[in-house]
């Protein structure tokens, strides 16, 4: 089955969107402060536009993550040490926690939009799937390790986009403090 090009109107029209949607998210002060009626103006787009192309809210937003995240996974995919594949378990997963935190660090409300889309559960998102999956078969690599699936669901929660928020706006934690916790905790949780 041959693959459909992407008129070059349709490819053009979905960059100014994501240009427009990722601007809007990076300066409103709560996710839920932008609408669709607000992405298609700045996108000099129709509204209609937007909901044929992303089907609703929730799928541009996921539509801006997975846009983000690519060159991230990437580096973990295929990438040198300290993510790449080959680093051994117990320095790859802190540092695969370090890059989910970081991204969440440097996507904050984007981040935050999507977990709290309200469309299901987060743990059906593609990119927490992925790296689920990615921790999960890290964790698979340590021996005696009793339970890696939920080993891999308890290491992401510390780095959920509210926990993340919370400590970064409310409690005023750093970047750097926020590294330090989740590398202490991962340590812990993985008996080292």
């Amino acid at each position: 089955m041959a693959v459909r090009k992407e008129r070059v109107d349709a490819a053009r029209n979905r960059e100014a969107v994501l240009a427009a949607a990722d601007a809007l998210f990076a300066r409103s002060d709560s996710p839920r402060g932008v609408s669709m009626d607000d992405v298609a103006a700045a996108a000099g787009v129709g509204k209609g536009t937007l909901f044929r192309r992303f089907g609703d809210r929730t799928g541009l937003i996921r539509a801006l993550v997975e846009a983000r995240i690519e060159p991230l996974r990437q580096a973990v995919e295929s990438g040198p040490a300290p993510l790449g594949p080959a680093t051994p378990p117990y320095e790859r997963v802190p540092a695969l926690l370090d890059a989910v935190l970081g991204f969440k660090l440097a996507n904050r409300h984007l981040a935050l939009a999507l977990e709290e889309t309200g469309s299901g559960s987060p743990y059906q998102a593609e990119h927490y799937q992925w790296w689920h999956a990615t921790l999960r078969q890290t964790l698979d690599g340590l021996p005696g390790l009793a339970d890696s699936s939920f080993t891999a669901h308890a290491l992401l929660a510390a780095t959920r986009a509210d926990l993340v928020e919370h400590l970064a706006g409310t409690e005023g934690m750093t970047a750097e403090g926020m590294r330090t916790h989740i590398a202490a905790y991962a340590k812990q949780v993985l008996g080292q």
